[in-house]
């Protein structure tokens, strides 16, 4: 069965699908604005809509009181962060499913579907969700300044998810039952860490596409965008090198930018200053495909998430058509595919419009969503920049120092101390030698982030489950009846997992 489900490993080997609806939740997130441009790079949730829930056994927002520093036992200050339950399913003596929020607000449509919830079902598990402190509601400090942000990080959220399973362990007569932690992408890496660092807390984990090893660079991501995109057409890749190399000839001569504004229909005319000003916008066009490719015919659209109909086989299909001009030409009609698709009007690529909006401290600010929380925690926790410097990637034009400068312009955070906190993370966690038990790790061969987490079993407590030809968290999603049959028996052997280790 492991066979099945994992396959060769090699993205080059995977068998073309009729990739034909349009896509994405992704595109979605494509690259319309400065917030948006985020959503590949491990940001994908805080824009999503909020389902409403239906009243008998699921919540409305709850509260609970948290320490502000969990590591400093002088101060005392609190703050309340919302959490979510849902308790149909719960069966007395049955096990505490906690789905652990992220870069973005905690989506009650979680409550009411996904695949953690036909497990609930099937095992008579209460469901709970915790919100990520600085993300969606939960507001530890008044507002997001450089002083504030020092109590954001990893391992004061994973002291949060103690805290909360402790206290409600207590107060719900919940302390001596098995509780298994959930979640994907960062919330996945905290799935298995919480599992690490608390092993008396949490039974297992299921942490899906999660990237448990830090990177200060992380080239291979674009690799990974090469080889999906040749998975679906070989001359795909080929084609967008040679749009994005013309492209960025092209921004080297003032004269072209009237053309390149009307081209890729931007909001103000282009201006090209400085370095900073042209990687800015060579990436977020760039993000499209990375985009795309990253959340590939998944099933999102339950969460509200608009535009989730978008497949690297539809923006093949663009950059294959020659009736659209030559590749640079093409490049242009993806862009402007995408913001119809979102109901955009224009194209915002001024980085300096970017910054002003990533330096604004108010929680009403522009980048309070999720962006300006999520990029200090790259630079102070993970790097993970997704530079172009590979010669195997189909990108040009934002090398790693434009990444990590903005570190230092956003939250002066130099390189050398981006590079320093990385190395810090790894050493604390493990990285891809992380030792444990009972934590599962599923990831889809055309995710990007597969490259920094567990695709091959370390040990038989720490399995992994490597699902070909799906995207990013493809596994948490409700099941279709066009599921690929690899995916379907992920979600069974995942589940066959727990049902052991739940008995252990």
């Amino acid at each position: 069965m492991e066979k099945l489900l994992m396959g060769s490993g090699s993205l080059n080997n995977m068998s073309n699908k009729g990739y034909g609806s349009l896509l994405l939740s992704l595109l979605l997130l494509s690259v319309v604005t400065e917030a948006q441009a985020l959503f590949h790079k491990g940001f994908s949730k805080f824009q999503r809509q909020k389902a409403a829930l239906s009243p008998g056994g699921l919540s409305s927002e709850l509260w609970f009181t948290q320490k502000l520093d969990h590591f400093n036992g002088a101060d005392s200050r609190q703050w309340k962060q919302r959490y979510f339950v849902n308790d149909v399913f719960y069966k007395p003596g049955g096990p505490v499913f906690l789905m652990i929020g992220g870069e973005g607000p905690a989506n009650p449509a979680w409550m009411k579907q996904g695949t953690w919830l036909t497990y609930a079902q099937k095992l008579g598990a209460l469901c709970l969700m915790l919100e990520h402190r600085f993300y969606g509601k939960s507001h530890p400090t008044l507002d997001l300044s450089i002083d504030n942000l020092r109590y954001l990080s990893s391992r004061q959220a994973l002291a949060d998810l103690a805290h909360f399973r402790t206290v409600i362990g207590e107060s719900r007569g919940l302390s001596n039952e098995r509780w298994v932690a959930f979640g994907g992408s960062y919330p996945g890496s905290l799935a298995a860490w919480f599992r690490l660092k608390y092993p008396h807390l949490v039974s297992a984990s299921v942490a899906t596409s999660a990237p448990v090893h830090g990177t200060v660079n992380f080239p291979e991501y674009l690799e990974v965008v090469w080889r999906s995109l040749a998975s679906v057409n070989t001359n795909c890749p080929v084609l967008v090198k040679k749009a994005s190399d013309t492209l960025a000839e092209r921004l080297k001569d003032p004269k072209t930018y009237d053309n390149i504004t009307r081209d890729f229909n931007l909001c103000t005319k282009l201006q090209i200053q400085t370095e900073m000003d042209s990687a800015y916008f060579l990436e977020t066009l760039a993000g499209n495909f990375m985009d795309v490719v990253q959340y590939n015919e998944d099933n999102r659209a339950f969460e509200g998430v608009v535009g989730t109909n978008i497949t690297i086989g539809v923006l093949c299909g663009v950059m294959a058509d020659t009736s659209l001009g030559d590749p640079y030409s093409r490049y242009g009609a993806v862009a402007r595919l995408m913001m119809d698709t979102l109901s955009m009007k224009c194209l915002n690529a001024s980085f300096s419009n970017n910054a002003r909006d990533m330096t604004n401290t108010s929680w009403d600010g522009p980048a309070a969503g999720g962006g300006r929380q999520w990029v200090y925690q790259t630079c102070s926790e993970f790097g993970f920049y997704q530079s172009s410097d590979s010669p195997n990637q189909p990108f040009t034009g934002f090398p790693l120092h434009y990444q990590v400068k903005q570190c230092a312009d956003f939250y002066n955070i130099s390189a050398e101390q981006v590079a320093a906190a990385v190395d810090e993370t790894n050493e604390y966690y493990g990285g891809y030698n992380i030792r444990s038990s009972r934590i599962v790790f599923p990831n889809g061969s055309i995710d990007p982030w597969h490259a920094l987490g567990i695709t091959q079993d370390i040990t038989d407590q720490l399995p992994a489950v490597f699902i070909k030809g799906t995207a990013h968290c493809a596994n948490m999603y409700p099941a279709r009846g066009q599921d690929l049959p690899q995916l379907s028996l992920a979600r069974d052997h995942i589940f066959l997992l727990l049902q052991q280790w739940l008995k252990q």
